[in-house]
């Protein structure tokens, strides 16, 4: 049978509690609460070692947790994990398969393990063909493959029985360009039926498809908001960025600090062209007062301007600094938005 969002419960799909994983003394999660709705695209991210594969094994059913709770689709995944997991697509790290069968034969194996057959099975496995792209591989030994192509694999079997849930570790990892912009369609046009989680350290996924970013350091949540509240919390958030000839920069330096509203000057020169970046002294709004007094400035002293912007705010930024351990009282509590 092929499970469609027609038969997942209404409310949350993902319902995350208190979530703690322990490896003798090593807390790899600690109190992880956090829930997934249909039509959300949620970025789970932080670095190497952070705690995010351990909690997408134990939200997929793979890994007892040693605390808390875990509901998908309604079912617990401790006392139904069959049921819930049946409501799951599961793309994991590395894509692991069985490396002597092509991927049409391990896509039919993958059918009948998901309990699909006959005309339900042929279809399901065009379908998933088709929206991985794997026309021109499907009968090559899956270990002669790129590891563009393997990962593709990998996404196809996750896809294979149309989950109302899919839970997908680094999903374009070895993926071109191209391909990365194909997987990003691919999961925008999924998103609207579906509850999608996604593990990466690419901060560009989160801007290119998530509605939604969690960033988890040392196994605790410590930030959870929309794209545009991360970025938010940037202090290039609403700064002025100019770009003049290198040959201006010491004149600039001294004029730009004068500006009314400028509260620091951030200076990077790259050969012939130097960057300032103008941190405003009105924070939390956009200030487009400055803007306007550095275009007179500019306009006043006849510079020829390569650029001249108001950053929305750098998530790069964000994600240092709340994974480097200075969170400044900005941590968010287990569960809470932040």
């Amino acid at each position: 049978m092929v499970h469609t969002s027609d038969s997942s419960p209404a409310g949350p799909l993902i319902e995350i509690h208190n979530l703690v994983k322990r490896f003798g003394p090593f807390t790899a999660v600690d109190r992880v609460s956090f829930s997934v709705a249909r039509g959300e695209v949620l970025g789970f991210l932080g670095p190497n070692g952070a705690g995010k594969s351990t909690t997408m094994k134990m939200a997929t059913g793979f890994l007892t947790p040693s605390e808390g709770d875990i509901r998908v689709c309604g079912f617990d995944v401790q006392s139904r994990r069959l049921s819930a997991q049946r409501a799951i697509g599961y793309l994991p790290e590395g894509a692991p398969a069985y490396p002597e069968m092509t991927p049409r034969g391990f896509l039919r194996f993958i059918a009948r393990i998901r309990r699909l057959s006959g005309q339900d099975a042929d279809q399901a496995i065009t379908s998933a063909i088709n929206a991985t792209e794997l026309e021109q591989v499907l009968d090559q030994p899956i270990d002669t493959l790129s590891k563009g192509y393997r990962r593709r694999v990998g996404l196809a079997q996750a896809i294979l029985h149309n989950p109302p849930v899919l839970i997908m570790d680094e999903p374009t990892d070895g993926l071109d360009p191209n391909q990365k912009y194909q997987v990003r369609e691919l999961i925008g046009a999924m998103a609207r039926h579906k509850a999608i989680v996604i593990s990466t350290h690419i901060l560009e996924e989160v801007d290119a498809i998530c509605t939604r970013a969690l960033i988890i350091d040392r196994g605790r949540i410590v930030a959870d908001g929309t794209p545009g509240e991360l970025l938010a919390r940037s202090r290039y958030h609403n700064a002025v960025s100019i770009t003049l000839d290198t040959s201006l920069a010491e004149q600039a330096a001294l004029l730009l600090r004068a500006v009314h509203g400028v509260a620091a000057v951030e200076e990077i020169r790259r050969g012939p062209e130097t960057i300032f970046t103008l941190f405003t002294t009105v924070q939390g709004e956009a200030d487009t007062t400055l803007v306007d007094h550095v275009s007179r400035l500019v306009r006043e002293r006849g510079w020829q301007v390569r650029a001249l912007y108001r950053e929305p705010g750098r998530l790069d930024e964000v994600f240092r600094r709340l994974t480097r351990g200075d969170r400044s009282g900005q941590q968010t509590k287990p569960g809470a938005a932040a």
